[in-house]
């Protein structure tokens, strides 16, 4: 790596002639001035404004580099056009780990930002595949489920949602086996893959259609979360379900109004067709249920609600286990990544009611009414077997329409950690 900015931590204070500036420069090096409190976040606020001062490759050095707060120089600096160029420092096992973080996180950008028209739903389930075979080898099968073969297996949501579009929708399975071939399913993840969601019938606006884009922000969060598991000397078995789909309008498209009989033999009268991600992760916690694995994650970018509960620096979490909570906070304070609990109680389940179905989609008003993302995870809740604990996490803060202090625009990856701390708990 040639032209390297040195990028040097320092608890210093600026000169005054600085002012308020929390970079300096000095004779092509550039400090980054930490005070007490969230030094974490101050790096990568740091890291974004040196990108976006035209600094392209670094190298950091100095004493006060942790791991931790490389990693989140990394996450300041990296935009949707630049995979960051970073010399790390410390020993080489810190150097592999942040590789191996670095490489993964970047998988998970460039299919969050890759253009909808690039990225239908066979490439998404294809490319994650492919990714994590190169990194799996012979302990890596998959299988991909498409288009019509959807009903043979009773995978109705999917299919539904996916149906508009001439591109099928897809269910994509992946098996992690590093033990022997019968060895119990450890844990099970389950990501959202909407490749585009323009809302169907229940049509968004153009500027709420502009980042859908990352509706597939669930699929690349654990997908790039096993992937980093399993370069950190994964040894356990994981199985991975993508639910992979297009939500666009056609003559072929689902309509409100619908019913869905689900596998399980649950009814669900369509209110809303932009209220499509829990359609498609009903059928994936329902295969994720089937494999008996003690610990079912899913990931969706699911619901606005979320949003404007938690903001874009959290993360929301749900589980009808206290202990399922605690553990993914834990996980999340040591990546240096935020998560917020909200509420899910059994009565959330019969949150949307239908007089024609079990249960409807959502409510029929803006934004699915009040409590819109505890109604959403009480949905799916309904296709979660009892015997498993269970977490669901909403990506609130998965992608950035316009970039900010923190982030560039595009996707975050904020979450990636957090999986992969759990599945090698």
């Amino acid at each position: 790596m040639t032209d390297l900015m040195q990028v040097t931590l320092t608890q210093d204070a600026p000169a005054a002639h600085w002012g308020k500036a929390n970079v300096t420069f000095q004779n092509d090096v550039a400090s980054i001035h930490i005070k007490a409190g969230d030094i974490q976040r101050q790096v990568q606020q740091a890291a974004r404004k040196l990108q976006s001062q035209g600094v392209s490759a670094v190298a950091l050095e100095g004493e006060l580099w942790t791991v931790d707060s490389q990693w989140a120089f990394a996450q300041g600096f990296a935009t949707a056009q630049i995979k960051p160029k970073i010399q790390w420092t410390g020993d080489d096992a810190s150097k592999k780990l942040l590789n191996d973080r670095l490489e993964s996180a970047s998988f998970a950008r460039d299919l969050i930002n890759e253009t909808p028209e690039n990225l239908s739903p066979m490439v998404l389930a294809t490319r994650a595949a492919n990714w994590l075979s190169e990194i799996g080898g012979d302990k890596v099968s998959y299988r991909i489920i498409e288009g019509e073969e959807l009903l043979e297996h009773q995978w109705i949501g999917i299919h539904a949602v996916g149906r508009g579009s001439e591109r099928p929708p897809a269910l994509l399975e992946v098996d992690f086996n590093p033990l022997a071939a019968d060895a119990d399913v450890s844990v099970a993840l389950v990501g959202k893959g909407i490749t585009f969601d323009s809302g169907g019938y229940s049509i968004k606006s153009s500027e709420g259609m502009l980042g859908m884009k990352c509706d597939m922000g669930g699929a690349s969060t654990v997908t790039a979360a096993l992937g980093l598991a399993i370069k950190s000397g994964l040894n356990k078995r994981v199985k991975l379900f993508l639910c992979c789909a297009e939500n666009l309008i056609s003559g072929h498209a689902y309509k409100l109004g619908d019913i869905l009989t689900y596998k399980n033999g649950v009814t669900v009268e369509v209110v809303n067709t932009d209220a499509e991600g829990r359609l498609v992760l009903a059928d994936g916690l329902q295969a994720a249920s089937e494999t008996g694995a003690p610990l079912i994650i899913d990931a969706a970018t699911l619901t606005g609600a979320a949003f404007m509960a938690v903001g874009t620096n959290y993360n929301a979490i749900f589980s009808p286990q206290a202990e399922v909570l605690a553990l993914a906070q834990q996980k999340a304070i040591a990546a240096g990544e935020r998560v917020w609990p909200l509420p899910l109680d059994p009565w959330h389940m019969e949150s949307c009611p239908s007089p024609y179905a079990d249960t409807a989609n959502s409510r029929a008003m803006k934004g699915g009414g009040a409590g819109g993302a505890s109604n959403a995870a009480g949905f799916l809740w309904r296709f979660v077997t009892p015997e498993a604990n269970w977490l669901h996490i909403d990506l609130a803060s998965a992608f950035s329409d316009s970039g900010d202090s923190l982030w560039a625009a595009g996707g975050t990856t904020h979450g990636v950690l957090t999986i992969a701390g759990l599945l090698e708990d």
